[in-house]
């Protein structure tokens, strides 16, 4: 498909130019490749890509298949089955290089977030006396600190000397770019590594990627992203951006299914380099001598040296499932309307704000096109909660997190500029309520 998307410049607040909006989409048809959750005997407004993404009608055939192909093959699918389980995770090496702007030796579809992160850290979190600190944002997800913590611990320092959280501004909510350079060069003799989410999962702040990575690597220290709220989400061009290394879910913005199967970015600076220190596992063995079951690592000279289990073929079904219907949709006109559909949502919850006579809630998300992606969070300045409960109310599946802040996200394949003008008209209806 390379139809682009292109919208007009003037916004209008009506469920008319919303439609008409709609009309001009390219990817509108795909919306009917996805089962959209019922609410209230209506279907739902799912605003919560950014947490876990609908499911692709065609997911249940893909993992269908592979569930034939164990009953009819067994241990033989390895060889016989449709796709054969022994290079599953092969097929996902296109897609990804799409996703993720890299080159093929440096993207392999294996484990969990998590699970690859500290796998990541082992290779690229080596600490000396010299330099052992790792600079990250404030407020990251508490998976990413908890595995920042036992890291630092496991090599016998303190989370609180070795850690530098780089915070935003008083009164503000979101940090500085400037703020993350300036940490860095301040800490250039002792830091070893800066780990930071691409797009924060809190906020929904996307980062500067290339500057940071630029920054660390003066610093002479290692950098590495979370991507789980960047993938699928906003344009990646890792290869040309230097970054060491990074990882991914795929059950978000990727739409791959609860718990999906991970993804993993290592430079090829790094992924060619057996030397390269890293925990082992026999799918990451040289392939031509795999099943000769010696002793001795010999790790595949690409990302793929860093697996450590054969792929779990089921959990993987559901992601080819996925990554399909972004191949046929183009990834490029998925991020453009990604961004059109942003541009629309902002002007719809300007108007709401603007019509109130004070400020119902504020966009803690940073405004700027070039530092945000599909998500939006929205600090509501009294009785968040009730309002969230009234969005369900609804039949809108938006995200709640403590204390006071609702995030949604509406996301190109199955969201439309109609969502976005409901979502914004129950937004206005109940505060023009609240406050008569």
């Amino acid at each position: 498909m390379e139809q682009k998307v292109g919208m007009p410049i003037e916004f209008k607040n009506t469920l008319a130019y919303a439609q008409y909006l709609d009309s001009l989409d390219p990817l509108q048809e795909f919306r009917n490749q996805f089962y959209i959750p019922l609410m209230h005997g209506k279907e739902a407004i799912y605003f919560t890509g950014n947490s876990l993404g609908l499911q692709p009608r065609q997911t249940q055939d893909y993992v269908l298949n592979e569930l034939e192909d164990w009953a009819n093959f067994a241990v033989e699918g390895h060889f016989y089955a449709r796709n054969p389980w022994m290079p599953y995770h092969e097929m996902f090496t296109a897609p990804l290089c799409k996703l993720a702007g890299a080159l093929p030796h440096e993207v392999v579809a294996m484990n969990q977030l998590t699970v690859n992160l500290h796998l990541l850290m082992v290779s690229f979190y080596r600490p000396t006396k010299q330099r052992y600190k790792i600079i990250c944002e404030a407020k990251a997800f508490p998976s990413d600190q908890y595995a920042m913590e036992s890291q630092v611990k496991f090599h016998g320092y303190d989370y609180k000397d070795a850690v530098i959280e780089v915070t935003p501004r008083e009164g503000e909510q979101h940090i500085h770019t400037e703020d993350i350079l300036s940490a860095i060069e301040k800490n250039k003799s002792t830091v070893a590594l800066v780990l930071f989410s691409g797009v924060n999962y809190y906020t929904g702040q996307l980062f500067d990627m290339p500057a940071i990575t630029k920054a660390a690597h003066k610093a002479g220290a290692f950098a590495g992203f979370d991507l789980a709220h960047a993938a699928g989400n906003v344009p990646l061009q890792l290869h040309d951006w230097q970054v060491d290394f990074a990882c991914w879910c795929s059950y978000k913005y990727l739409n791959s299914g609860p718990g999906g199967v991970s993804g993993v970015f290592i430079h090829e600076r790094h992924s060619s380099d057996t030397s390269v220190p890293r925990f082992a596992g026999w799918w990451g063995h040289d392939k031509e001598n795999r099943f000769l079951m010696e002793q001795g690592f010999l790790p595949i000279p690409s990302a793929e040296g860093w697996q450590l289990s054969n792929a779990p073929v089921l959990s993987m079904a559901a992601h080819k499932a996925a990554l399909d219907v972004f191949e046929k949709a183009g990834w490029e006109n998925v991020f453009a309307k990604a961004k059109a559909l942003n541009n629309y949502l902002w002007f719809v919850l300007d108007e709401v704000n603007h019509s109130l006579p004070g400020e119902a809630f504020k966009i803690i998300t940073p405004r700027k096109e070039t530092e945000h992606g599909c998500q939006v969070s929205l600090l509501i300045t009294k009785n968040g909660k009730k309002l969230f409960d009234e969005l369900k109310k609804n039949s809108v599946i938006a995200d709640w997190r403590e204390p006071d802040v609702i995030r949604i996200a509406p996301v190109a394949l199955y969201n439309s500029y109609v969502d976005v003008w409901k979502f914004g008209n129950i937004l206005n209806n109940y505060f023009q309520n609240e406050n008569p």
